[in-house]
């Protein structure tokens, strides 16, 4: 099966790993690393225009790693992901977008700086 996007994962969602159980945490990067070869939207879905979440449920909590694609560097397509949530609902906290927003700002701006 060939890989139709790379990932790259933000300090944040370093951070955020740190935080929890190595179960859980080995359960979120084996869904990450699937979702780059199938198209499932129970593991990769779009939220927003521009805002998708890696999904994972792990003992009646849902874990959310948000992102979005770049398609601006010229390598394999690209997705980057930002920070990541715990939840108890499926909806996901407007802010919790904005702050995906704004590290996708500040990610671009970096990027065109080089």
């Amino acid at each position: 099966m060939k890989q139709k996007f790379d990932i790259i994962l933000l300090e944040e969602v370093w951070k955020f790993f740190d935080t929890m159980d190595e179960k859980v945490k080995d359960k979120i990067i084996y869904n990450i690393d699937k979702s780059k070869y199938i198209n499932d939207p129970e593991l990769f879905k779009k939220l927003e225009t521009d805002i998708w979440e890696f999904r994972t449920k792990y003992s009646n909590l849902n874990y959310r790693i948000l992102a979005f694609w770049d398609k601006e560097i010229n390598i394999e397509t690209l997705v980057v992901a930002t920070h990541g949530i715990i939840k108890k609902t499926d909806k996901v906290p407007k802010k919790e977008i904005e702050k995906a927003r704004a590290i996708m700002k500040r990610y671009f701006e970096q990027i065109n700086k080089k």
